[in-house]
């Protein structure tokens, strides 16, 4: 099973992108990020046509996450557990054969030393101990998606600039090896331990051009997961269409069971 994820950055206006990379790539099951529209405005005729059935959690504007696969999906949530007060369309979770997959959107959390960061470390501790929990279903599970964290200054090109940011700082850095430590395998460092691998590259500054790039999308396998692994990569191709998303395609190959 080939398993993707990719932020979009709006569905509605990569949708051309989404259907060109499906031609080539051709996943069973596609995660993504930060839709940017509703449920009743998902281009669903277009996913539709692609072959694949659709679990979709929207929000007008912001945020917004979904699971498209060419098998049945079950849904088991909507959102992470730990607070039914937040509103924000991050999460959403699925049984597609016996794996259990979830899309995640993480909090971006800049600027710093405002509610932003709170409210992702908050989130942070909730993805871990929901983690933690799906450990004990002893299943392969595969936590998906942008997690808005660079783990190490290897996964930043410039370290030294991005120090007090949200995505490289200490506090989100060690929230993110607790979800390793519970036993959560880096697929793509699994396989690719060099340096200079990159899943984002901003609009500005000529970033893309210059390889200059962080690696926020993840691919986190529980030890189920992790024992059926044959390999994981990032699909660079997307990047340089023509008024693409600022992330690429991050994906893996699992051995079906």
């Amino acid at each position: 099973m080939k398993i993707a994820t990719w932020n979009v950055n709006s569905i509605r206006v990569r949708i051309p992108h989404l259907i060109e990379w499906v031609a080539q790539a051709d996943p069973d099951v596609i995660l993504l990020q930060e839709l940017k529209t509703t449920e009743d405005q998902f281009p669903r005729t277009a996913i539709d046509e692609l072959g694949y059935n659709m679990a979709i959690v929207g929000q007008k504007t912001y945020n917004g996450v979904a699971i498209l696969s060419k098998q049945p999906i079950q849904v088991e949530q909507t959102m992470l557990p730990g607070d039914s007060s937040d509103e924000q369309a991050r999460y959403v979770e699925a049984l597609i054969g016996n794996i259990r997959i979830a899309s995640i959107y993480l909090p971006n959390g800049n600027p710093v030393g405002t509610e932003k960061f709170s409210y992702k470390l908050k989130w942070m501790d909730r993805l871990i101990a929901h983690a933690r929990s799906l450990l004990g279903l002893e299943e392969a599970v595969v936590l998906a998606g942008d997690f808005n964290v660079c783990p190490t200054n290897d996964d930043v090109y410039d370290p030294n600039g991005f120090a007090d940011d949200a995505l490289c700082r200490l506090e989100s850095r060690a929230r993110f090896r607790e979800l390793s430590n519970l036993g959560y395998t880096d697929a793509l460092r699994a396989y690719h331990p060099e340096l200079g691998l990159y899943t984002y590259w901003d609009y500005q500054a000529g970033r893309w051009n210059r390889d200059e790039g962080l690696r926020i999308d993840h691919l986190m396998l529980s030890p189920q997961a992790t024992d059926r692994l044959i390999t994981a990569d990032v699909d660079r191709t997307p990047r340089g269409m023509e008024k693409p998303s600022d992330h690429t395609p991050v994906w893996c190959e699992l051995q079906q069971a």
